[in-house]
């Protein structure tokens, strides 16, 4: 079973890396130029406040205070609080390694100077340098994937969500098609990897309601 699942998983991540070189040299220029002439005015402010929901501070604070408070009332919401942090904090760590190794420049500079491509191993943190992968969508599908597993009469909520919170970061241009894809991949296997091997238990055991 674990064999399935595991094939399956490097299918989809192989799929989707195909996805984003793709993305990179015929798709990306051209939606963030499209994009870039509605990036004004109430369109603007409405994806902004949205793209607000991808911050993983909410989520790691949320899930660092559910283990704590409840470790030793609440054994089932203590370890739902523990797999949130830890899918989220993992998978924003992840992002921001490959961020600092692989120097995208973020669609800013490329609608200001034309400047297009990746300059590896850039040497800081500077935001204009940090576009691949996107973080707000790793963030977004780990926490839409592990509410999902606790709550999964829930599921359409939480992925329809963080389909628009990854959305928002295109619309806006803070990243490319290929940014989110790579972003929200991380988040999902992030969060796979750690369900099965250190989460899963009984079918119904790690749901909450």
């Amino acid at each position: 079973m674990h064999t399935v699942q595991r094939r399956k998983q490097i299918t989809l991540l192989s799929a989707a890396l195909l996805f984003c070189v793709i993305s990179f040299f015929f798709f990306d220029k051209t939606l963030i130029l499209y994009l870039d002439q509605f990036n004004h005015g109430i369109w603007r402010d409405f994806w902004k406040t949205l793209t607000r929901a991808g911050q993983s501070e909410w989520y790691l604070v949320t899930g660092i205070t559910l283990f704590a408070w409840f470790r030793k009332r609440n054994r089932q919401l203590s370890r739902a609080g523990l797999f949130l942090f830890s899918t989220v904090a993992v998978s924003g760590l992840l992002a921001d390694i490959l961020k600092f190794i692989l120097g995208r420049a973020r669609p800013k500079l490329f609608l200001q100077q034309g400047i297009y491509g990746f300059e590896f191993f850039h040497g800081h943190f500077e935001h204009a340098w940090t576009s691949f992968p996107s973080g707000h969508s790793a963030t977004a599908l780990s926490v839409a994937m592990t509410l999902s597993l606790l709550l999964p009469r829930f599921r359409l909520v939480f992925i329809a969500g963080a389909i628009l919170v990854i959305a928002s970061r295109v619309i806006l241009c803070q990243h490319y098609l290929s940014d989110v894809i790579a972003g929200s991949m991380l988040g999902f296997i992030t969060t796979a990897l750690f369900y099965q091997r250190f989460f899963r238990t009984a079918p119904d055991e790690n749901r909450i309601i």
